[in-house]
């Protein structure tokens, strides 16, 4: 079982920046990529990011690709999601995900197996 707990969503004004955590199992980062995904209200679930599971290699939507940075730290068993220049767009509750390790490079949700709860990112003017 892969327990899944994203953190740090919040109010950011336009412009800013904001870091999301996900917290997961060790199973999780042995075996599988990790992803962000978010969705706005009336919108489906959209990628935003992947990483393999040892953090050697990512890949982006392409309109978060120069703006957000995933990473991660296998000691922590944490994936991280740097946004930079939020825009009002970018509002939306941004889920952390996990894939099977032969899933690398795809970009749908119903990819990835294993979801936290989600958290809200709001932006402000």
């Amino acid at each position: 079982q892969v327990q899944l707990v994203e953190s740090g969503g919040g109010l950011v004004q336009a412009g800013g920046s904001l870091r999301l955590s996900c917290a997961a199992s060790r199973r999780t980062f042995s075996s599988y990529v990790m992803g962000w995904f978010r969705q706005a209200p009336g919108k489906e679930r959209e990628f935003v990011a992947a990483i393999t599971w040892n953090g050697d290699m990512s890949y982006y939507a392409d309109s978060m690709k120069g703006r957000f940075t995933i990473s991660t730290d296998n000691a922590k068993n944490t994936v991280y999601l740097q946004m930079n220049s939020l825009r009002f767009e970018d509002a939306a509750v941004y889920y952390c995900a996990a894939a099977p390790r032969t899933a690398w490079g795809r970009r749908k949700p119903n990819d990835f197996d294993y979801w936290g709860q989600g958290t809200q990112v709001t932006v402000s003017s």
